[in-house]
């Protein structure tokens, strides 16, 4: 998730995700050995498009 929210920000400047990445880092995170289907590339594609 941390890397996700990273990788969302860079793209998109998105201050919310900023925040939820700072959070994750802050707590830390349990699903890190969940992996995503999707890319990450493909669901800031998919995201940005709706």
């Amino acid at each position: 998730m941390r890397d996700f929210s990273w990788k969302y920000f860079t793209l998109t400047g998105d201050v919310e995700s900023f925040m939820l990445y700072k959070e994750v880092n802050q707590y830390g995170t349990t699903d890190e050995a969940t992996p995503l289907v999707l890319q990450d590339e493909e669901a800031v594609r998919m995201d940005v498009q709706e």
